[in-house]
């Protein structure tokens, strides 16, 4: 059916909803008048095969490739026609990327594609296919020098914030938007009401993050996913260098092959601005959103794994106690998987959820989302709770105390030492904790007679003689205890994908709605590591210069513990493990020392649901056979390029 025959039933759909919304109140008559909300939700009533599909290049107003010329960023637009041919504007899903071209997004890795003309066909994911039937436009923004963009990538610099926070300025009528890539006719957003939320994982949410920091008008939500939320949090921890390659090889990694040519000494300001000696400095600080949550305006919905070994928690954790202090509103879901989107891990809550948030935030439906819990916790594969704030009502962060092989409420004695192993890691170290080991120090509870939660961001201080000039520390927090846990180290990291599939929305020949299927891979473990943290002594001063130790003194060092929401059930023990390099996500020190702890002036501090009242035991710390550990080994989980995605 033709727009013109269309035309005089929008109208009258229109004139209904218009005398519909008089009686309604303020927030309820907008999304009536937008026409498609029925009982509180927006329905699909406008054709996905007939939407228009289009690319628009969008002004940055900077020139990162050195070619004397603006770049310009490539935006593709798939929107319901519906409503611009009755004259109403609507709110936009924005989603950029640099994963368009070269290596897909989504668990089955889709692409964009194009027709003959260049017209976009495929829009990966399934925003479009369910959210454009519903009265939103989707946008797909390829970063700079990504796909069909200008310019050079510069891994969460102001190249990657601006390409996306360009296109925020353009949906507003601040920036120029053009037909083609070079040339072309001027093109305005006339049918865009300039909401818009942006959405993403990895990257994607990392960008989310960026933009919502300028505190750009117009930008009204994001939904981070496995997300950044401090570039040197990626790559560095307290002056640790992390197991994740450079920002250099990633921009190389993702860059398009017409912008690799010009974008040499991007490249090389990338390398020489993050020095491996862990240091901070100003290419970290360019790329610290956290230190601008203070401008953030936009409503948050932070999605996070857990367990994830590639964005480590600290990403989400800090995001989320900074953003408490600009007052927006937050939302926040933690899974036990991996770096892996919630539309793999629970899928059917995740649409309907991600559908209520998006109605309230974009289309003004009073749907009460915003007063719901704050957050959904996964405690077991595919059995969540809920919690009306995080961190959880009730939790007090409390100092314990360590003394030789015991931790407790009480204070600090004695001395604990080990020498630093390279090849091993956490779980080797959780694997033996009751066995001892000159590698690391083991402090645990007895068995807990009663749940203990923790519920937030931990952290560590110790009082530490190195051997050697330098030295590197990890401290992991351990259930020692039996149960099944989704197997984050395997291949999926917690989820298995099936040969089924599911729909969700409408689909055209080249752009399925169909997504395959998954489920939970899980494995039955005798402890489970729920937080961690690495330093490097020589920073124990700061991150600004690293000091080269001198044998035998002894350095005070604090340094945090990734945010988690755990219980450690009753029977079972809490552990804190201390050591030096943790294999595969730690980077050694250039030397291998041997470590000596003051226990009296070190402590670990948690955020505990009842404070350390709650630490009730029932025994003195015992030391039973050997525990069974995760099934794989950590090679699955390697933080590369590749994976990061």
């Amino acid at each position: 059916m033709s727009i013109r025959l269309l035309r005089p039933l929008v109208l009258v759909c229109a004139l209904l909803a218009a005398l519909t919304a008089a009686q309604l109140g303020p927030a309820a008559a907008h999304a009536a008048a937008l026409g498609t909300i029925r009982g509180g939700v927006s329905q699909p009533v406008y054709s996905y095969a007939n939407a228009i599909r289009e690319t628009v290049w969008v002004d940055t107003g900077l020139d990162s490739d050195g070619d004397g010329r603006t770049d310009r960023v490539a935006a593709d637009i798939i929107r319901p026609g519906e409503p611009a041919a009755a004259g109403r504007k609507i709110p936009v899903i924005m989603d950029a990327s640099p994963y368009y071209s070269c290596c897909g997004r989504g668990n089955e890795s889709q692409l964009k594609t194009y027709d003959a003309q260049g017209k976009p066909v495929r829009f990966p994911l399934y925003y479009d296919n369910y959210f454009v039937p519903r009265g939103y436009a989707v946008v797909l923004v390829d970063l700079a020098g990504t796909n069909r963009s200008d310019g050079c990538v510069d891994v969460g610099g102001p190249s990657d914030v601006t390409s996306a926070k360009a296109v925020v300025d353009w949906l507003n009528g601040r920036a120029a938007g053009h037909s083609a890539r070079t040339g072309g006719s001027t093109v305005a957003p006339a049918w865009a009401n300039g909401s818009v939320g942006m959405i993403g994982k990895s990257w994607d949410g990392t960008i989310a993050n960026g933009v919502a920091a300028t505190g750009v008008d117009g930008l009204k939500t994001i939904v981070p996913i496995s997300a950044i939320s401090s570039w040197y949090d990626y790559y560095r921890s307290d002056g640790a260098p992390l197991y994740s390659g450079t920002p250099a090889d990633l921009a190389g990694y993702v860059e398009s092959p017409a912008a690799a040519p010009h974008c040499a000494a991007v490249q090389h300001r990338l390398a020489a601005g993050a020095p491996t000696n862990g240091d901070w400095s100003g290419l970290w600080q360019q790329r610290d959103y956290v230190a601008d949550a203070a401008k953030v305006r936009a409503s948050v919905f932070v999605v996070h794994g857990m367990q994830d070994l590639n964005v480590r928690d600290i990403n989400f954790s800090q995001w989320w106690a900074a953003l408490a202090r600009s007052g927006v509103d937050r939302k926040i879901w933690l899974s036990q998987t991996g770096h892996v989107d919630p539309f793999d891990f629970r899928r059917t809550a995740w649409v309907e959820t991600l559908h209520s948030w998006f109605d309230h935030y974009l289309l003004g439906v009073d749907n009460g989302v915003q007063r719901g819990p704050a957050a959904d916790i996964e405690r077991a594969p595919d059995q969540w709770t809920q919690d009306r704030t995080w961190p959880a009502p009730g939790t007090v962060t409390g100092a314990l105390g360590l003394r030789p092989g015991t931790l407790t409420t009480a204070a600090g004695s004695g001395t604990a030492a080990f020498t630093d192993n390279p090849a091993l890691g956490e779980d080797d170290w959780a694997a033996n904790a009751d066995t001892g080991s000159p590698e690391n120090t083991v402090f645990t509870t007895g068995a807990l007679a009663g749940d203990l939660r923790m519920s937030g961001q931990g952290s560590i201080t110790l009082s530490v003689k190195s051997s050697t000039a330098s030295a590197h520390l990890s401290a992991v927090l351990v259930d020692l205890g039996p149960t099944t846990i989704r197997n984050y180290e395997g291949t999926g990291e917690g989820i298995t994908t099936l040969a089924t599939r599911s729909c969700w929305g409408d689909s055209t020949p080249g752009d399925s709605a169909c997504f395959l299927d998954t489920s939970a891979d899980t494995a039955p473990v005798g402890y489970t590591v729920f937080s961690r943290g690495w330093a490097d002594l020589g920073h124990y001063a700061g991150l600004n210069r690293t000091v080269a130790l001198t044998p035998g003194r002894s350095y005070p060092i604090t340094f945090d513990l990734a945010g988690t929401d755990h219980v450690v059930p009753a029977g079972h023990r809490l552990a804190l493990i201390v050591a030096g390099t943790d294999s595969g996500l730690l980077e050694p020190a250039s030397t291998t020392p041997s470590l000596s702890i003051d226990l009296a002036r070190s402590s670990l501090r948690l955020p505990l649901v009842g404070g350390t009242a709650a630490l009730r035991q029932t025994a003195t710390p015992s030391r039973p056979e050997t525990l069974p550990g995760l099934p794989t080994g950590r090679a699955a989980t390697a933080t590369g390029p590749e994976n990061f995605r």
